[in-house]
């Protein structure tokens, strides 16, 4: 089992990361291959809108940091997404990562039963939050879903935690949470 963990909070340390880098270590003791790459410390671009992954290639044509997170993506069997809310929505570093993922569409996925170049995979997207009322920024996770079906993902599970300030502690049962999505991913 390969596991792919993104982090796209500026904080390495922060609460969404923290949450992730304990379901991959999960992992990791249960036996996963994991690796994990934090979008703040890589150099790259976000899309050129260019569609040369529509009409010459299979995939993104800009060569950066990036293309090695594509790439492990692509041939992972699950991927964990970590985001905080910023500004009411995921963070820029995830956000230019996700426009990224368009070079994983078909040329004709807008009309393709089948749109995604990816093999489906498990995914588990962590989304953590300032703000302690759930209903606010609840919709971030429903618009991100919808893309991330379209890509392939068909068992996605959410861990979101809200109310985390920066400087406390996660709590034990958002950490328990992760250590569960572990297990299941590697069922």
């Amino acid at each position: 089992m390969k596991i792919v963990t993104i982090l796209g909070s500026p904080r390495s340390k922060g609460n969404s990361a923290t949450i992730a880098r304990q379901l991959a270590d999960t992992a990791k003791d249960l036996g996963a291959e994991t690796a994990i790459y934090e979008l703040n410390q890589l150099s790259y671009r976000g899309c050129q809108g260019c569609h040369a992954c529509k009409t010459t290639l299979d995939h993104c044509v800009l060569k950066d940091d990036l293309t090695e997170v594509l790439d492990a993506v692509r041939t992972a069997d699950a991927v964990v997404l970590a985001t905080p809310v910023y500004f009411g929505d995921v963070t820029g570093q995830y956000k230019t990562y996700l426009d990224r993922t368009f070079s994983y569409f078909k040329p004709d996925f807008l009309t393709n039963s089948s749109p995604s170049r990816l093999e489906p995979k498990k995914l588990v997207f962590i989304l953590t939050q300032g703000n302690p009322d759930e209903k606010i920024f609840a919709d971030v996770f429903q618009r991100n879903k919808m893309f991330l079906t379209m890509l392939g993902f068909n068992d996605i599970r959410l861990i979101r935690a809200c109310g985390l300030v920066p400087g406390v502690a996660v709590p034990e049962g958002i950490l328990q949470q992760a250590e569960e999505a572990a297990h299941s991913l590697m069922r």
